[in-house]
């Protein structure tokens, strides 16, 4: 069973806006009530899917979902007509579109029964996100429906806060080797709340049936958290065996870095110190929020946002890496700007799965073909601009349906 890297990149839904709902985001707090670009945030997105498989990569999607969600109002005794603007901007957050909150996954050869398993995350911590689950859990459900190749778990239950593959790495010989799987979560953050609780992650790796002597939980530093590091991916990110992380990103390192060199010898360790790159550049940039990937020809390459080539620090000491003799030889560069002024870099958008693509539903999956016909759609249906003050206009909420409902015709899929 060839089993490669699939990016699962969550297409920016018709109601992308800037509402500053994520408490720690800085970029999301900075850019509340700012008009957003929901038709340039969904066309930035494709443009970097059609990136990564001109790179060689393999690439699906999943799906924006309804909004505002009707039935979370519901729930709370609201509709759309009578829930305040607070309420209202919950139900109707794009926030779907960073995937890499929607789980953790585990590939087959780590997990015992010799499935990849899925755990869909809770988001409990953010009232806008907290409501995702449930149609994340029946995409994914959909999308990975073999049994015998895949096990998908709901969420884990409330205390314990998950916000899914954004606090995982996974490090390995290949893809086809049983690998380290990390668990990074937070225990305090100053002003800014920790969103991966460490029970939370260690339910997930027993439902994933991981092998304990290789499995590892770490915490990330407060003071990570403090600076805007609301995931581990704003400040670590992790593939084959490399792990690529900021100087301050872990409490405890040295043990955690000595556990990963006992158990993968081969690892490379790339620390960026804190004297070349503070944390507030870091965070600013999304250095390490970028996508770490195997080229096919086994070259490691990062992909990152623009905005990293604009931040002097991060820049320089890129240049210096690359012309190094380090395992990180290329740097690509995309513009996902809608996306970054809410918090969400070229990582964020996308949820990692390695599997045998035969085994993954078709629908899916996509190539240039496929996301030409996505970017048509866009280009029709979604929205050019939303102003802060007008989420609460009921022709923006049909507009929204409409162009949500249309994709999914496009694609054949039914959600309920």
């Amino acid at each position: 069973m060839p089993l490669v890297e699939i990016n699962f990149d969550g297409i920016v839904g018709p109601s992308h806006n800037y509402a500053g709902l994520s408490l720690g985001n800085l970029a999301a707090m900075g850019s509340a009530g700012k008009r957003s670009h929901p038709r340039a945030a969904a066309l930035q997105g494709i443009a970097k899917m059609r990136a990564n498989i001109a790179l060689g990569l393999r690439q699906g999607i999943l799906l924006p979902h309804r909004r505002p969600n009707a039935r979370w109002l519901a729930a709370l005794g609201a509709s759309a007509a009578e829930a305040d603007a607070r309420l209202l901007a919950n139900a109707m957050s794009a926030s779907p579109m960073w995937s890499a909150n929607a789980a953790t996954v585990s590939p087959a050869p780590d997990c015992t029964d010799g499935r990849c398993h899925i755990t869909v995350a809770n988001l409990m911590t953010m009232a806008h996100r907290s409501h995702e689950w449930p149609e994340t859990l029946a995409q994914l459900r959909l999308a990975f429906a073999n049994p015998r190749h895949f096990a998908i778990h709901p969420p884990v239950p409330p205390p314990f806060g998950d916000e899914g593959a954004a606090n995982h790495m996974r490090l390995a010989p290949s893809h086809h080797a049983a690998g380290i799987e990390i668990f990074v979560h937070g225990a305090g953050g100053g002003p800014f709340p920790a969103r991966q609780h460490i029970e939370a992650s260690r339910a997930v790796a027993r439902l994933h049936r991981l092998d304990p002597e290789r499995t590892l939980f770490v915490q990330q530093a407060d003071e990570a958290i403090a600076a805007g590091a609301f995931h581990n991916d704003v400040v670590a990110v992790a593939n084959g065996r490399t792990l690529l992380a900021h100087e301050q990103a872990f409490a405890g390192k040295e043990r955690f870095y000595g556990d990963l060199r006992r158990l993968l010898p081969e690892v490379e360790i790339i620390e960026v110190p804190a004297a070349r790159v503070s944390l507030a550049d870091a965070i600013r940039s999304y250095l390490f929020n970028g996508q770490l990937v195997t080229l096919p020809g086994g070259e490691t390459a990062l992909i990152l946002p623009t905005e990293a080539r604009e931040t002097p620090s991060v820049w320089a000491w890129i240049g210096e890496m690359v012309a190094g003799n380090g395992p990180i030889r290329r740097v690509e560069l995309v513009d996902v700007r809608e996306s970054m002024a809410n918090g969400g870099g070229p990582a964020c958008l996308r949820l990692r799965v390695v599997a045998d693509p035969a085994t993954v539903d078709p629908r899916f999956l996509v190539d240039t073909s496929k996301l030409d016909g996505i970017a048509a759609i866009v280009e029709r249906e979604w929205p050019e601009a939303i102003d802060a003050n007008a989420v609460g206009d009921p022709g923006l909420w049909e507009r929204i349906e409409r162009a949500r409902a249309a994709l999914l015709d496009f694609l054949r899929i039914s959600i309920g």
